[in-house]
């Protein structure tokens, strides 16, 4: 059950909020955009999980805290029914281990209300398009916490082409897309996400990528 775009192109997006003024001002921002279209609304965890499965949306922006539930169960619901879902949080809170928990549920971005309503349509076109985006507010200290959960010689243990496949997912591109630019198959992109995402200690590929990008970047350093 794959995400989908209309047959014009445009992102299908659900919004996710337990407020009904912030889902309306929402739907109208976005109104403004002609590369998104407000397909359904939700304001709880079991909603958000049965509207995604109904309608089939390319992008969630989500709430963190839908009443007395956590967007983040409804992110790891939503996730599980279909992977190829795009979960973005939109959150009044910059809290760091909130942001990690969102990241290790598989969430592709987690954005702060008071960004900019041009800056919201772009970040929802950046993660359709398959790649992650974090507020810059909390990235670095999000990123060493990751970074730190891992091994510290698990850049080391990873091999040359378990580094050249980890990078293809930093840029967010699927194990289809990687194995067309190294030429493997994609059975074999596959194993070797499952070598790496042992060696460092993930079960995610969102919290790999944030994780490998973190400990090549110190690797780069010394």
């Amino acid at each position: 059950m794959a995400a989908k775009r209309n047959a014009n192109g445009r992102i299908r997006l659900l919004l996710v909020d337990d407020h009904e003024v912030v889902r309306l001002g929402l739907r109208t921002l976005l109104a403004r955009s002609t590369g998104i279209e407000v397909i359904g609304e939700a304001a709880g965890v079991a909603d958000a999980i049965s509207e995604a499965r109904r309608l089939r949306p390319t992008v969630v922006l989500m709430d963190l805290r839908l009443g007395d539930e956590s967007g983040v169960d409804a992110c790891r619901g939503i996730l599980s029914q279909d992977p190829t879902v795009r979960v973005l949080f939109l959150t009044s809170y910059p809290d760091e281990q909130a942001v990690r928990a969102t990241v290790l549920a598989g969430a592709a971005g987690y954005l702060l209300k008071e960004i900019g309503h041009r800056a919201l349509i772009e970040a929802i076109e950046v993660v359709a398009s398959g790649q992650s985006i974090l507020d810059p507010k909390i990235t670095q200290t999000v990123l060493s916490q990751l970074a730190d959960g891992a091994k510290s010689d698990a850049a080391e243990e990873l091999s040359p082409q378990e580094r050249r496949v980890l990078a293809h997912v930093v840029e967010g591109k699927t194990n289809k897309e990687i194995a067309a630019a190294l030429g493997l198959s994609d059975k074999t992109i596959k194993n070797y996400l499952s070598n790496a995402f042992q060696k460092l200690q993930v079960n995610r590929r969102s919290h790999a990528a944030v994780v490998f990008a973190k400990l090549a970047s110190r690797t780069r350093s010394r």
